[in-house]
């Protein structure tokens, strides 16, 4: 008989199948792997001459784009420290809408950086005290680095707007922010509210349309549905529609909406007209209660029929005698229904997003109505025009509004490929981030890696007056700081070390503005390039990375609990399980 020595410590505490790691080797050093591994993923994105990444996710769709945010999100990071900087960077994007690349690579440099002072000999705890020093004083030089006078700026002063936005749309799109910018500002603009702390970046759409080129690219104070009108009442003025068109150096603002859809009918434009939203739909099922009828002849089946559309013919003759000349579906259209619309001259378009159907009410003052019928006067929403048209072979709906409200605003964007729309969609969404962040605090710092170095230089002087080992921690992560410029020149085919030495010199020299001119592959001053950097967008990445780094680097035991059950996946023909 084989006696079997009981389980001890951990393994009898949790269930067969767990895993524990715990120590520098096992825990420690491998978390920070991890971390490096996916730092390296995106610093190689970061700045404005950043390299795509071709991600195909699990659902077989292609990504090719150079934005943080997305990569990290459809790579699905399963390893539970390289998690913590996937939420960092997710934590940045929600917050400020752009520098997830800088959270999430400035975190892998300062776990790198900390990986070679835990081979030294310090201890992890040291490592966070010493890192903790440094991002305090961080924040506060971070604040003696802000421009002067930027505090104070109108959120509606186009050319300081395009200012503050331009190197967060020139790192996704670098040579064409001067074609973006504008473009972004003026939509921001419009629907910029009274109070611009309450600006929503959801009153920007994006109708993406290919075709065309980024010349071609405009902004409709409206919306654009990708959609036809339902009848053949095609175009409608002074109503709140609007119509885009071209490529990317076209590009223009509609202020108003862009449905990608036609109308129904054969009424393709109006003007100046009313509108009644039914967000139930416009059939005769709208007008019945349910219920059965007994039919015992022809002609009692024949004065149903006329009874039915004579009650619809009322229905539809009373939104018309209301003044409306758009009637908006949420749901099905019947022909009877289209029928009267089309005798009664009404354009008829549908929506069948219940979210855009929203956006279209704020659009136009609307109402949506639950049922078909007489609307109150109060209920009806005014356009200023709605129109379709056919932009690279796409019938869109128009909606325009310029005159009343600052509702919602449409960037109508034209590119060759899905991929390319894609990334200027991403493009614009940085711009309208900033804009919204700018609301909130409009300080400026100088971009470019100016800031980086000067921070780098300043850290590096704090620390030779700490005493402690924790000195050693401060100086490591100043020096965590050069990884900006070094990416940066490298990413630009730039000699780094040059570069980063030639930096150095010209911020000790007293020149804090001087950063890097990818251009011309030189240092100079960038308040000349106008190359500005959100002084809260560098605050809130420097500390979600810190605190990322500080959260690994406290982690000290890895305990995995036993995967659920059930079925295990088949591995793909030629693929070794281990």
């Amino acid at each position: 008989m084989v006696y079997q020595m009981p389980p001890y410590g951990v393994q009898a505490m949790l269930k067969e199948g767990h895993k524990h790691l715990s120590g520098l080797d096992e825990a420690v050093l491998k978390n920070i792997d991890a971390c490096k591994q996916l730092s390296a993923i995106t610093r190689t994105s970061l700045g404005p001459n950043g390299m795509n990444k071709m991600v195909i996710n699990h659902l077989d769709k292609l990504f090719v784009t150079n934005d943080a945010a997305t990569i990290v999100n459809e790579l699905e990071v399963q390893h539970p420290a390289a998690k913590i900087l996937v939420l960092a960077g997710k934590a940045q994007q929600e917050e400020i809408g752009d520098g997830a690349n800088l959270t999430i690579s400035f975190a892998g440099e300062l776990l790198q950086n900390a990986e070679e002072l835990i081979r030294m000999g310090l201890h992890p705890s040291e490592i966070i005290i010493g890192y903790t020093k440094a991002i305090d004083k961080a924040v506060q030089i971070l604040d003696e680095l802000v421009e002067k006078d930027s505090a104070i700026m109108d959120c509606r002063n186009k050319d300081e707007v395009i200012k503050r936005m331009k190197a967060a749309v020139a790192s996704k799109q670098f040579g064409q922010e001067d074609i973006l910018c504008p473009l972004i500002a003026e939509a921001c603009i419009q629907v910029c509210p009274k109070n611009p702390a309450n600006f929503n970046v959801d009153n920007i759409r994006v109708a993406k349309l290919l075709g065309g080129g980024l010349h071609n690219c405009t902004i409709v104070r409206g919306m654009v549905l990708k959609s036809d009108a339902v009848g053949t009442i095609k175009q409608v003025e002074k109503a709140k529609w609007g119509l885009l068109g071209g490529g990317l150096h076209n590009c223009t603002i509609v202020r108003g909406m862009v449905l990608k859809s036609d109308a129904v009918g054969t009424i393709k434009q109006v003007e100046k007209a009313k509108v009644a939203v039914f967000a139930g739909g416009i059939d005769t099922s709208a007008t019945e209660t349910k219920g059965t009828v007994l039919i015992h002849s022809a002609n009692q089946l024949e004065n149903y029929a006329k009874t039915e559309e004579a009650k619809v013919e009322e229905l539809i003759k009373a939104v018309a005698d209301s003044g409306a000349r758009v009637i908006v579906s949420g749901a099905a259209v019947g022909e009877m229904a289209l029928h009267f619309c089309e005798r009664y001259k009404l354009m008829v378009l549908k929506i069948s997003s219940k979210f855009e159907l929203r956006r279209f009410c704020r659009t136009t003052g609307a109402v949506a109505l639950l049922k078909l019928g007489p609307p109150n006067q109060d209920d009806l929403g005014y356009v200023d025009s709605v129109s379709v048209e056919e932009i690279g072979g796409v019938r869109v709906t128009v909606v325009r509004n310029e005159e009343g409200g600052n509702s919602v605003a449409t960037v109508v964007l034209r590119g060759s490929t899905e991929s390319i729309l894609d990334d200027l969609e991403r493009a614009v969404d940085d711009g309208v981030n900033t804009f919204k962040a700018m609301c909130r605090g409009s300080r400026i710092v100088p971009g470019a890696a100016a800031t980086e170095i000067e921070l780098a230089r300043r850290l590096k002087e704090f620390s030779f007056k700490e005493t402690g080992l924790d000195q050693y921690a401060i100086a490591k992560f100043a020096e965590s700081f050069e990884m900006v410029p070094k990416t940066l020149a490298e990413n630009a085919g730039l000699n780094a070390m040059e570069i980063i030495s030639s930096l150095y010199a010209e911020h000790a020299a007293g020149n804090t503005k001087v950063g890097i001119d990818l251009e011309e592959g030189a240092c100079k001053d960038i308040s000349t390039k106008n190359i500005w950097d959100l002084h809260v967008t560098k605050l809130f990445a420097l500390k979600y990375a810190a605190d990322a780094a500080c959260t690994v680097l406290r982690v000290d035991q890895i305990i995995m609990a036993k995967p659920a059950g059930g079925p295990r996946r088949e591995q793909p023909a030629g693929v070794d399980e281990d």
